[in-house]
């Protein structure tokens, strides 16, 4: 039985493939994006960027922009250069905890220098265009290894090196280097992972109105009382001053979930106008203002015994910042190393992290936040550590894994795995990769099979550990359910939609627990004046485990209050009954039964309530986990490659899943599915590079459907033994083991140029420049 639950549990809809309630809004043009809110009178802003990556701005002359038609007003650094953001997360002796919106020192490109409102977006881009900017250029620092180098620029001399993070995880430096030393073999690789891009299909947008002395604001966000909270310290108002809209949003992936510095001006700006101000990220900008991710640098060794066994793991993180930390600082790379280990056993594991500031924009969040790093890494040491003794891969993972039997158990690095049997999923994955039909015939190319397994961290919290990890925010999350008079159902939650289908399974949640059909349940998200609050919303797969937590003990919380007033009523014991449809009734006594519908308006009026009832149906319960849950995964790819070219092609993808209980396994599969592609992104074609002068690259190569195969997927269900219905976290899942799967197989098919296999995104250029060398 999982916490929270009663032991007579019933699924009636939690397991089915129920269809996604937000699609036939988005599927039939209704979706509620805001990029189509209007208020009346909303003028149009267009954000003014700096064109190079290091300098100061020593002119920004705006008199022609004043008297262009329909131009209402002109921010630039003089106006806001006291406005500043907050950093959430912070790593030890972080040495700044905010950063402006706007300023005078530049430090990338892309960085906003002014911001002009107009009547209309015409009237302010061709207003924009005037503004007379002048910049004093410094030379640029781009790459980790350039940030550390003596005779560089200091990017913010106040701090007096670019080095902004160093500290280690895990098992220490020292007892590593003594497990290495007496290792029988030893496998050392740098390996570099590309700048990426979050890239959703809605670009950032908002609209914000400043009336009466209130900001209302319309955000493309994640988390809407996050930008509620900074941008209230942002710009001086109280919170209860500030309210956040957010309705559908046309995917996060992390990048939406803080306040970007462009948007707090789109704010000040309404602020100082008293009209509503509109704002859409152009197009142009997406890869220069909105925040990547990834970037880094990681020099790792594997040891292992005579026999194979894994002794030792242990890695030099060394991370990309851009121009400042960003909300979350350092946060993807200390996760990165502490799920380096995966689900294996090593005497000694850990991880030196150090993070630095380029002359680049800054990173931030992307969907699997360090992970698909992590296991970048460790697997293609396991992939090269097989090579190299001649032995089989996935024999050589099955015989480091942690078997069921282990479980709960901790890692070297701090983390406490919950349940799950990570051999079985891969041997399932083998035999899913043995059953698929035989290759194409002889076509010149080259082909391979890899393989890559990860443990993920999932429904951040508890909160008095997010307290000692350093992150300034709450880890719990609250959720209200309520049966109006006439038996509906709605439930609140503080989570945000985004496309990942929570309006759907927390439906699923209510229905199944309340014991009412799911056509009558509401879902309610998105307002910070309607919902209960939520410090980090829709982020790290966490808003069904923790959101859907609290959900499942407030809705049988309710269900327990409406069998006892229908037992009242029918003057029988609460045990001895269910509700089934629209009624409740005495269990083998069909005849014995109140209208649900009865029984609800007699709880709202008051009127024969069991001694000491209070009326209403409502319950309303916050939830703060009592630990992470660690869902599980194994993935295999068959890549194609072509010698002459180094054109790589992904010919087939598999998938063994376990994240705990299933709510809506079609939604799992959509899940899974679209990770997997980004992961192929990552893997293959995506990556934000720069010149030596830091100027970001001016194309950026998503894959499209015929980059992206077939994805095979077996789910597993093992629940998690701490959260309320069973439930671990499966957002970031698909994106955590494609990169290694697909890099694994390229160098199984290409085992000449293995072991320098270690960058990505792995171009055809990359690999034909190998394959040449070689």
């Amino acid at each position: 039985m999982s916490e929270g639950l009663p032991d007579n549990e019933d699924r009636t809809y939690i397991g089915t493939r129920a269809p996604r309630r937000e699609d036939a809004r988005l599927l039939t043009g209704r979706g509620r994006f805001v990029g189509g809110v209007r208020p009346p009178g909303t003028a149009h802003a267009v954000v003014v960027r700096s064109p190079i990556a290091h300098g100061r701005l020593v002119r920004c002359d705006v008199k022609a922009v004043g008297a262009a038609d329909g131009v209402l007003d002109v921010i630039t650094p003089a106006e806001a250069g006291a406005v500043r953001l907050p950093c959430v997360s912070l790593s030890p002796a972080q040495p700044s905890v905010s950063y402006p919106v706007l300023e005078e020192t530049i430090r990338y490109v892309g960085q906003p220098v002014a911001v002009v409102v107009a009547r209309t977006a015409e009237e302010a881009r061709d207003a924009a265009d005037l503004i007379d900017l002048e910049f004093d250029e410094l030379p640029a620092v781009v790459g980790v290894e350039t940030a550390l180098r003596p005779d560089v620029p200091v990017l913010h001399p106040e701090w007096g090196t670019n080095l902004v993070a160093d500290f280690e995880l895990g098992d220490g430096a020292a007892a590593c280097e003594e497990a290495f030393a007496g290792a029988e073999h030893v496998v050392e690789m740098t390996f570099r992972i590309g700048r990426a891009s979050p890239y959703p299909l809605e670009p950032r947008g908002l609209v914000a109105r400043y009336t009466e002395g209130e900001l209302t604001i319309w955000a493309s966000s994640q988390a809407p009382h996050h930008v509620r909270e900074h941008a209230a310290e942002a710009l001086g108002l109280t919170q209860d001053r500030v309210r956040v809209i957010t309705r559908d949003v046309g995917g996060g992936f992390g990048l939406k979930e803080h306040l970007y510095p462009d948007e707090t001006l789109i704010c000040l700006a309404a602020m100082r106008l008293g009209v509503p101000v509109s704002w859409t990220e152009a197009p142009a900008d997406r890869l220069v203002a909105s925040l990547p991710a990834r970037d880094a640098v990681h020099r790792a060794r594997l040891a292992l015994d005579g026999e194979g066994r894994f002794v030792a793991l242990y890695a030099d993180l060394l991370g990309d910042l851009g121009s400042h930390p960003s909300n979350v600082g350092t946060s993807p790379l200390a996760v990165c190393a502490t799920m380096l280990p995966g689900p294996y056993r090593f005497d000694r594991a850990g991880a030196r992290v150090r993070a630095v500031v380029t002359t680049t924009t800054p990173t931030g969040s992307y969907r699997g936040f360090g992970q698909p790093e992590a296991a970048w890494t460790r697997e293609r040491l396991i992939d090269e550590a097989a090579r190299r003794l001649g032995l089989d891969p996935v024999e050589l993972r099955l015989r480091n894994m942690i078997t069921p039997g282990e479980l709960p158990c901790s890692t070297r690095t701090w983390q406490s795995y919950d349940t799950g049997d990570y051999p079985r999923a891969l041997r399932a994955l083998r035999d899913l990769v043995a059953a698929r039909p035989a290759a194409a015939p002889g076509d010149g190319r080259r082909r391979g099979v890899g393989y890559s397994c990860h443990v993920q961290s999932t429904g951040l919290g508890p909160s008095s550990e997010m307290k000692a990890m350093g992150i300034l925010a709450g880890g719990y999350e609250t959720a209200i359910v309520r049966m109006e008079p006439d038996a509906s159902v709605v439930v609140t939650a503080g989570v945000a939609g985004m496309g990942q289908g929570i309006e759907t399974t927390l439906a699923q949640l209510a229905a199944d627990r309340v014991g009412v059909p799911l056509d009558r349940v509401k879902v309610v998200l998105g307002d910070t004046l309607a919902t209960p609050y939520s410090s980090l919303g829709s982020i790290a797969s966490r808003s069904l485990v923790v959101g859907g937590g609290a959900l499942t003990r407030a809705a049988v919380r309710l269900r327990a209050r409406i069998l006892a007033v229908a037992a009242h009523h029918l003057e029988a014991a609460p045990d001895d009954l269910e509700i089934t449809g629209s009624a409740v009734r005495v269990k083998g006594d069909p005849a014995a039964r109140i209208e649900l519908s009865d029984v609800a308006t007699a709880a709202w009026r008051g009127w024969d309530l069991p001694e000491g009832a209070e009326p209403g149906l409502e319950e309303r319960v916050t939830y703060d986990p009592v630990a992470s849950t660690y869902a599980y995964g194994a993935h295999a790819a068959a890549v194609a490659v072509d010698p002459e070219t180094g054109a790589v092609e992904v010919e087939g993808y598999w998938v063994v899943n376990d994240c705990g209980v299933m709510v809506n396994p079609a939604i799992v599969e959509g899940q899974i599915r679209g990770g997997v592609a980004q992961g192929i992104g990552m893997a293959l074609t995506e990556e934000v590079a720069y010149t030596a002068d830091g100027q970001p690259s001016a194309e950026y190569l998503l894959p499209t459907a015929l980059e992206v195969p077939d994805v095979e997927i077996v789910l597993l269900e093992t629940p998690s033994p701490h959260t309320p219905g069973g439930m671990k976290g499966v957002g970031e899942a698909g994106t955590i083991g494609p990169p290694a799967a697909i890099g694994n197989a390229v160098a199984a098919a290409l085992p000449e140029i293995a072991g320098g296999l270690t960058d990505t995104p792995i171009t055809p250029f990359a690999v034909w420049s190998r394959l040449d060398g070689a």
